[in-house]
């Protein structure tokens, strides 16, 4: 889906998580929750891929099924070649070194009766066969990478504040050397202060170990800072993907648009010219979604083949991808103007 001299580290092709729902003293199973509803997009490695929406849209449901947390409904994950998303959950286990995810909340990852040491080097014991001062080493040497004092091993999480919680969990990602790490949310649950300083962090440790990131978040600003390209999600389908600069620029969703008129601006001139898209109603639920377009019950350039006809997600400039029959329709007019001047 980008350069053909990049190579993908992880392809993603029609992924869908669906969870059943079961109703009745039987528990019969009366439907389910398209969590994740077909999505597909590569990874280059080396880079960061921004996933954006708002809550519920199943960003986090997509980055805990990329790394097989979850059973998968249907789809195809490849990471660094391997298929792993078919693959029995034991069979699993030899790839988990390669792929690790930092999660949203640092209280609730962390065990709050295991020491920094053993947090760290949980995953040493659990894959690999170092001794212990090997261990102990490869410990102050994650500690360090992560800017967590060597004297703080011996303690616990509750000792910590939310930032340096956070870094434990940075440093027990990175303790097996992946290639590819989920940060499902990393900052959202931090002070605004300290999200600058895990973000830079995270960029710091890129360059330093050649890590690939899959970034969720709901901070359009933030996600602009350390994304190389941008998908946006909405009720479990990916309805844009671009590079950052042009996403950012020039949206070609209407979904998208509205999302980037929301993000505030610093200058206080130019947030007064700010035009906000104000989307109507609900976002529909993920069990029962529209027929057609999943967008067409709030967008504002509804057309009426939106609500019975599902839009193709394509390239309709170099790199960037939509799913919006807006643009098929100017991609006929375009045919349609070319087809009239050969005539004459």
């Amino acid at each position: 889906m980008a350069d053909g001299a990049l190579k993908p580290l992880v392809e993603v092709r029609n992924l869908k998580m669906h969870f059943p729902i079961f109703s009745g003293i039987l528990r019969r199973r009366a439907g389910e929750v398209k969590a994740v509803d077909g999505v597909s997009f590569d990874i280059f490695e080396g880079e960061t891929l921004g996933l954006v929406g708002e809550s519920g849209c199943g960003k986090s449901t997509a980055g805990r099924a990329i790394l097989r947390l979850y059973d998968i409904t249907e789809g195809s994950i490849r990471i660094d070649g391997a298929e792993i998303g078919s693959q029995p959950q034991d069979d699993l286990r030899a790839m988990r070194p390669r792929m690790q995810m930092v999660f949203q909340d640092p209280q609730a990852s962390l065990n709050p009766r295991m020491s920094v040491a053993g947090i760290i080097g949980e995953p040493l014991d659990e894959h690999t066969k170092l001794s212990k001062s090997e261990k102990l080493d490869r410990i102050y040497e994650l500690m360090d990478a992560v800017g967590l004092n060597r004297d703080f091993a011996n303690r616990y999480p509750h000792e910590f504040s939310g930032g340096q919680r956070q870094r434990i969990g940075i440093a027990r990602a990175l303790a097996l050397n992946p290639k590819f790490i989920v940060c499902d949310e990393p900052i959202a649950a931090l002070d605004v202060s300290i999200q600058a300083q895990v973000v830079n962090l995270l960029e710091d440790l890129q360059e330093k170990f050649g890590l690939t990131y899959l970034f969720i978040s709901h901070d359009l600003s933030m996600v602009r800072h350390i994304a190389d390209r941008v998908a946006v999600m909405y009720l479990g389908k990916v309805v844009e993907l671009a590079p950052r600069d042009a996403l950012y620029t020039v949206p070609k969703h209407p979904y998208t648009e509205a999302l980037l008129s929301a993000v505030p601006e610093p200058d206080p001139r130019l947030e007064a010219k700010v035009e906000r898209i104000i989307l109507k109603g609900d976002v529909p639920s993920p069990a029962n979604p529209p027929k057609g377009c999943n967008f067409c019950t709030r967008c504002p350039k509804v057309m009426e083949i939106c609500r019975s006809e599902e839009p193709e997600f394509r390239e309709v400039a170099p790199g960037h991808f939509t799913a919006c029959h807006l643009h098929d329709q100017t991609k006929s007019q375009t045919a349609g103007k070319t087809a009239a001047s050969e005539a004459q």
